[in-house]
């Protein structure tokens, strides 16, 4: 298993995913699953694999958990609820509080943070981007306890660009996921295609990119 263990799974794992305390055995068949599901998704992952990377036997596994697909989501669903929104706000405090003058400032600001955050916590990106289309209980936590709380404070950001002329006249939904779609697109990019010393990615030259095709198509 890794050395260095993500700070969301480290915080999930000191929580247990449902509120109790997990036995040390509990963990490592967290921690395996996550490494075996982040690598493979959870189609081609086996109970097998997970076990013996946790050093434990399978029938252990099914113990705690009935099947492959509850382990999968005792380790998304809670990260989702009480990590995932809490990290994204906890870690986008600063952004959000800044009185940014123009919008180019904020957007750059917010995907240096993204990467920041996303870097820390790939596995689990990884495993909620492979599974999010496959499980409607995972796009039901994401829709009605993540985006509320995000949404409500990119829309205090929104608004305040709105008063000093800078965005044109669209609904807040509609901008969120405009910035969002160009955003995400170029921080994923980064973070599993470019950082790896590919040659053909200039960083500087994809993010001003990124931040002028948002702000050329958001403002007057």
């Amino acid at each position: 298993m890794s050395e260095a263990m993500e700070p969301w799974l480290a915080e999930l794992m000191g929580a247990g995913s449902s509120g109790e305390r997990m036995t040390e055995k509990q963990k490592r068949i967290f921690e395996a699953a996550v490494e075996v599901f982040a690598e493979k998704g959870y189609s081609a992952a086996s109970t097998s694999e997970i076990a013996q990377r946790a050093g434990v036997a399978e029938g252990t596994i099914f113990r705690h958990y009935r099947t492959k697909k509850e382990l999968l989501i005792a380790i998304v669903a809670p990260a989702m609820v009480r990590m995932l929104a809490p990290f994204v706000l906890r870690e986008f405090r600063d952004v959000f509080k800044t009185d940014y003058e123009t919008i180019d400032q904020f957007l750059r600001a917010m995907i240096e943070n993204r990467i920041e955050f996303l870097e820390k916590n790939k596995s689990f990106l990884r495993i909620l981007l492979q599974e999010l289309p496959f499980h409607p209980e995972l796009q039901e936590q994401l829709r009605s306890v993540v985006f509320p709380q995000v949404k409500e404070r990119i829309e205090k950001v929104i608004d305040r660009f709105r008063e000093k002329g800078q965005l044109i006249e669209l609904p807040s939904v509609t901008i969120i996921r405009l910035v969002a779609s160009a955003a995400i697109g170029y921080v994923l990019m980064r973070t599993f295609f470019g950082s790896s010393g590919n040659p053909e990615w200039n960083d500087t030259r994809e993010r001003q990119a990124t931040i002028d095709f948002i702000r050329k198509g958001l403002t007057p």
